[in-house]
């Protein structure tokens, strides 16, 4: 069974977390990516919930990050956005799910 890193006596059990994508807006997010090759900028707002300035706003923060790629594009007369999580982007939500399963089975074991 897979442990996680040994933390200090100031540490939390999510110190190995990335922060980054723990923020429930972006793990919802980087859940949908996760599962599709691409989706347009409507579709995550409907599936998020999220209003279009703080969906932007996210968007912004994994695109800085390099986790997911932002084309803009025209469809006829309309602008679309599409966006999809990079190769880095899936390598760092696996880890990302990694630690937190980690994380939840000590939780567990520490209970049982």
């Amino acid at each position: 069974m897979p442990r996680p890193p040994e933390t200090g006596p100031d540490e939390s059990p999510l110190s190995g977390i990335d922060r980054l994508i723990h923020e429930p807006a972006r793990m919802l997010i980087m859940s949908l990516l996760m599962v599709v090759d691409s989706a347009d900028f409507v579709f995550l707002m409907r599936q998020t919930g999220l209003t279009a300035g703080n969906l932007s706003s996210h968007l912004s923060r994994l695109e800085e990050a390099g986790y997911v790629k932002v084309e803009k594009q025209f469809v006829g007369k309309k602008p679309n956005t599409m966006l999809r999580l990079t190769r880095n982007g899936r390598q760092a939500f696996d880890r990302y799910r990694e630690r937190l399963s980690q994380v939840l089975e000590v939780q567990t074991d520490e209970q049982g």
